[in-house]
C-alpha cells in the first residue's frame, strides 16, 4: 500500500460523514471518494438487470458483466456504468431498500474494496464509508469514526427525503459477516449530534495537526 495521504472517515448512515469528508478533502486539497456511492451504483445496476439483491446467487453471476468505471472529476469520485451515470438514482427508495443486502455479499465487497484501493495508487485522498479504516486502508494512521444519536440521524435522514429505517440499516451494516460496520481500534470517534459540520471538520483537522500533518491554511 502506498505511503501517500489517506484519511479514512467511517460511520453509520446519516452521521454526517459524507459532508464532513467532502469538506475535509477540500480543506486538505486532496481527492474525495464516496465508497457508499459505489455500493449504491452496484445495487442500482443489479435492479435494472433483474437481479434479486436478497439472493447472492442472483447477484454474483452478473458481476463479471457489470461495466463499472470509477474515476475522479474536479477532485471527487465518479461512477459510470457503461454509458450511464447512475448518480441521480442512487438515493431512490428501491436502492435505499436494497443496498444493505448487496453490500453483505462477499464477492461484491471484494470487487469494490479493490476499486477503492486503486484510488490511492494515483492520489492523496479522503475516503468515507463503513469499513475504510478497518478493511480498505487499515494501515493509515488517520482514521475517524463519525457518529450521532439514532434520533438525530433519523431526523437528518428525513430531511434528506429518504424513508429507509435507520435502525434496520444499522442492524444490517453491523451484523453482516463480511466487513461489518465497526470502529477501528485506533480510530478517533466524534459524536456529531450537537456539532456543526464545520465543528466536526475542525476537530478532525486539530487531530491531524497533532499527528504532525501540515494542513493548508
Amino acid at each position: 500500500m502506498r505511503n501517500g495521504l489517506i484519511v479514512a472517515i467511517d460511520g453509520p448512515a446519516a452521521s454526517g460523514k459524507s459532508t464532513v469528508a467532502r469538506l475535509l478533502a477540500r480543506r486538505l486539497r486532496v481527492a474525495y471518494v464516496n465508497s457508499g456511492a459505489m455500493y449504491r451504483a452496484v445495487t442500482w445496476w443489479m435492479l435494472r438487470h433483474g437481479a434479486n439483491p436478497a439472493e447472492p446467487d442472483s447477484v454474483v453471476p452478473l458481476l463479471p458483466r457489470m461495466p463499472m468505471e470509477c474515476g475522479l472529476k474536479h477532485g471527487a469520485s465518479t461512477i459510470r456504468m457503461g454509458g450511464d451515470d447512475p448518480t441521480p438514482a442512487l438515493c431512490e427508495d428501491a436502492v435505499n431498500q436494497n443496498v444493505s443486502a448487496v453490500a453483505r455479499i462477499p464477492e461484491v465487497r471484494r470487487l469494490l474494496v479493490a476499486k477503492q484501493r486503486e484510488y490511492a495508487d494515483d492520489c492523496d485522498l479522503v475516503m468515507e464509508g463503513r469499513d475504510i479504516g478497518s478493511v480498505v486502508f487499515p494501515d493509515t494512521p488517520y482514521k475517524f469514526y463519525i457518529d450521532a444519536s439514532p434520533d438525530i440521524r433519523a431526523g437528518r435522514r428525513a430531511l434528506q427525503g429518504q424513508r429507509d429505517s435507520i435502525t434496520d440499516r444499522d442492524r444490517a451494516d453491523t451484523s453482516r459477516k463480511t466487513s461489518p460496520l465497526t470502529i477501528a481500534e485506533d480510530a478517533h470517534v466524534i459524536d456529531s449530534s450537537n456539532l456543526t459540520i464545520d465543528g466536526v471538520v475542525g476537530e478532525i483537522i486539530g487531530r491531524l495537526k497533532l499527528k504532525g500533518m501540515e494542513v493548508p491554511e
